[in-house]
């Protein structure tokens, strides 16, 4: 008899586990570079995102995947000790209210185990609207408001990659606080030369078309610029270098030229959007600096392009 009880006690006690832990997936993929004689192309892997939740009695988090993405990971509800350690680096937090949750993340390096700094991590609604944390600090921490009882899209803000997202069950509950741990897989750490300098970071910006032969940039370009503008809006302090390249096909100093213009014209867009015009240059490096052969027309494509450098 005294087996059987045990045996029950271990099963009760295996269910009410299994109640307490929740999955959450991550969904990406590679934006492929457009197919056009006079676009720049821009593509990459994208960065593999993870969670883990960490609540006490008023906290919770849950999450699935409604995109087909491959499940990469999983969090767990964690104990109230364990969620106190979710903090800024200034201990300086939001309060949630009756009607807007605290969502804390701290987003650490997947390989590594470190915080990572400077990281935006952007919430969806259903209804489209964006909540934004500020930069993370020198522990990986950031946070946010969001209304409560609903379902948010979280993703990382980048230049270089094309977005992913984990979704996020934001409860019906007043005073809610929810705090994650992303782990973010395939950051690049910024690198350093010996006298401390950080390196810039070249990107290739893919969808940007113009007319053949023009600097007139082609509606479809739009929303690959709206993302720069987004990204410069909420990272304040970086700066562009937006730069415009050419094949070797035509004349030399008419490649040139016309790769400043582009590059003048992308620039121009993102002022017209709101950002200083300080914090981005323009320039025109014509066919100086392939990034492919140039006797083969894919190759010739892969040099028609828009770059970013970010400083």
């Amino acid at each position: 008899m005294r087996d059987i009880v045990a045996g029950m006690k271990t099963l009760k006690l295996r269910t009410t586990c299994a109640l307490l832990a929740f999955s959450l997936t991550a969904c990406g993929g590679n934006r492929q570079p457009a197919e056009s004689p006079d676009g720049e192309s821009y593509g990459g892997d994208s960065p593999a995102t993870e969670s883990e939740s960490a609540g006490g009695d008023t906290e919770s988090a849950s999450g699935s995947d409604d995109s087909g993405g491959s499940k990469i990971g999983d969090f767990t509800k964690l104990d109230t000790h364990t969620a106190k350690d979710t903090r800024s680096a200034s201990d300086k937090t939001i309060t949630p209210t009756k009607t807007e949750a605290a969502v804390k993340f701290v987003v650490i390096d997947r390989e590594e185990g470190k915080p990572i700094p400077g990281i935006v991590v952007a919430l969806s609604s259903p209804d489209g609207k964006k909540y934004y944390t500020k930069e993370t600090d020198a522990v990986g921490y950031a946070d946010v408001l969001v209304p409560i009882g609903k379902k948010y899209g979280a993703e990382f803000m980048s230049l270089g990659h094309s977005k992913i997202a984990v979704h996020l069950e934001v409860e019906n509950k007043p005073r809610l606080t929810m705090k994650l741990t992303l782990r973010y897989k395939g950051y690049k750490r910024p690198k350093v030369s010996k006298t401390g300098k950080v390196e810039a970071q070249r990107l290739v910006l893919s969808g940007i078309e113009f007319g053949s032969g023009k600097a007139t940039i082609r509606p479809g370009s739009f929303e690959q610029l709206d993302r720069v503008v987004e990204y410069l809006t909420h990272k304040t302090n970086a700066k562009l270098e937006i730069s415009g390249h050419t094949d070797n096909v035509g004349n030399k100093k008419k490649n040139k030229a016309l790769s400043t213009k582009r590059a003048e014209a992308c620039r121009d867009y993102l002022v017209s959007k709101g950002i200083d015009n300080g914090r981005v240059e323009a320039v025109g490096y014509g066919d100086e600096r392939p990034i492919a052969s140039n006797d083969t027309p894919d190759g010739q494509q892969k040099n028609r392009r828009i770059e970013a450098t970010e400083f």
